[in-house]
């Protein structure tokens, strides 16, 4: 999958929480959201040079609308490593974040399509 078809298929799966994600999908995607909300910081910073609460807000709002797709994807990444979607919550640890790059980052496991709730 290309950066382009990742941005595609993580968009319209907006709110999917169910299936899974390649791992390229799923980084292409990141990569996309982290270029967006830095390109916002920029021009927020140079728009509003003296006011950091407004450029602030700006990226806020950025990463606020980002943040269900790439839970979503996320999520159907760690089912497509065998893993359920909750363990997302091990990332409040601040450690377990770790954990989460390490199995997003491994290759893809075949074990049938248990966490396909739409397709059952």
């Amino acid at each position: 999958m290309n950066f382009g078809e990742a941005i595609k298929t993580c968009m319209s799966k907006y709110v999917t929480f169910s299936g899974r994600a390649k791992r390229s999908e799923f980084w292409w995607f990141y990569l996309f959201t982290t270029l967006v909300t830095w390109g916002v910081a920029i021009v927020a910073g140079a728009m509003f040079p003296y006011d950091p609460a407004m450029w602030m807000t700006l990226i806020n709002l950025t990463s606020l609308v980002f943040f269900l797709p790439i839970l979503a994807a996320g999520t159907r990444r760690l089912h497509d490593t065998g893993k359920s979607g909750w363990w997302w919550l091990i990332s409040i640890t601040g450690i377990g974040v770790i954990l989460l790059i390490v199995w997003w980052a491994t290759d893809t496991k075949s074990e049938g399509d248990k966490y396909d709730l739409v397709n059952k």
